[in-house]
């Protein structure tokens, strides 16, 4: 008797596949499914009712792998994820990759074993670099939607910030307060990191400043450790710019370790519109990034994906938002 790896093989497709031919066909391109149920036809095979209709409630699931969902940039994403998820009867597995590349395989596999709808990806630097060549979704022959990074060019439909214009906006709004010694406090390794230090040594070259560039992984501690470096080694620093969150908030504690407020001594800004922001005294000039339409778009970018798989890769670029606040405002008497 013909198996379901019979049927794969002899068609040229996965098990996966093969699944969602049987189950949910309009998530399948019509060559494929015109492929596959041929092959059907010409093996006789037969699947069993009680494991097909155990792949079809497998098949109402889609995959969401993020970093951290501690950092509230994937926190808001997840929310949003599952909002448009629910409204379209589909459950949502949530994974945390940790920056792991084995990690972010295993569970990639994973969402292929339970022969997942699609999946969202919070891809790791690891992931980034290998340009979409790495064993991922792709290869597991499963829709896939990327937030936060992507490769350039990337073939796999994305959801993104325009990182590089926010950072020149931020960086232009230090200049224009009067700053000239800036400091950035950079992620290392990612591309998100990259493309926001691009734009803040566009303005410093622009401006004819000199720039002052720190890298550090995503953490609290290495953002407040960064910090301690720059301030012994520059004395003249007046205003710093963080990539992140983490790397803000440990820059503000950093400061406070240091006795030096803000922005008196040194202007503070950043990324990530977190709720200590706000509530800090003054509150933190940042880049709101829209992290509910993000989340948002990659759950209707990987429906419409799942529905029409044969379609053009789409690359959806948003802008953040400067919120600007009194860390960043020149005092009068010194502009």
């Amino acid at each position: 008797m013909a198996s379901i790896k019979d049927v794969a093989r002899l068609a040229g497709v996965s098990t996966s596949t093969v699944s969602r031919v049987l189950g949910h066909p309009e998530t399948v391109s019509e060559e494929l499914r015109t492929r596959v149920q041929q092959t059907i036809a010409e093996l006789g095979y037969r699947p069993n009712l009680a494991a097909r209709r155990l792949r079809q409630q497998r098949a109402s699931v889609i995959g969401l792998i993020v970093a951290d969902i501690r950092n509230p940039f994937f926190t808001d994403i997840s929310r949003a994820v599952e909002d448009v998820a629910y409204a379209h009867g589909l459950r949502v597995i949530l994974c945390n990759s940790d920056e792991d590349p084995a990690k972010e395989r295993a569970y990639l596999e994973l969402m292929a074993d339970e022969q997942a709808s699609g999946i969202i990806l919070a891809p790791t630097a690891e992931y980034v670099r290998a340009a979409d060549r790495t064993p991922g979704a792709a290869a597991l022959d499963l829709p896939l939607v990327l937030v936060d990074r992507a490769p350039t060019p990337s073939r796999t439909d994305c959801v993104l910030l325009d990182n590089t214009g926010a950072a020149r906006q931020l960086t232009q709004h230090l200049v224009d307060q009067g700053w000239r010694h800036i400091a950035l406090l950079a992620g290392a390794h990612s591309s998100t990191g990259r493309e926001r230090r691009a734009g803040y040594e566009q303005v410093m070259q622009e401006q004819g400043l000199a720039p002052r560039v720190e890298t550090a992984p995503p953490s609290v501690a290495a953002g407040e450790q960064a910090l301690r470096r720059l301030l012994a080694q520059a004395p003249r620093l007046d205003a710093v710019l963080a990539t992140n969150g983490l790397l803000l908030l440990g820059a503000q504690q950093a400061l406070l370790a240091a006795g030096l407020e803000s922005p008196r001594d040194v202007a503070l800004a950043g990324f990530d519109n977190n709720d200590w922001t706000a509530l800090q005294r003054p509150a933190v000039t940042v880049i709101a990034q829209p992290t509910y339409e993000i989340g948002r778009s990659a759950a209707e970018l990987l429906l419409q994906r799942m529905q029409t798989p044969e379609r053009s890769t789409r690359r959806i670029v948003l802008p953040g938002e400067l919120l600007i606040r009194g860390s960043t405002t020149r005092p009068l008497a010194a502009a």
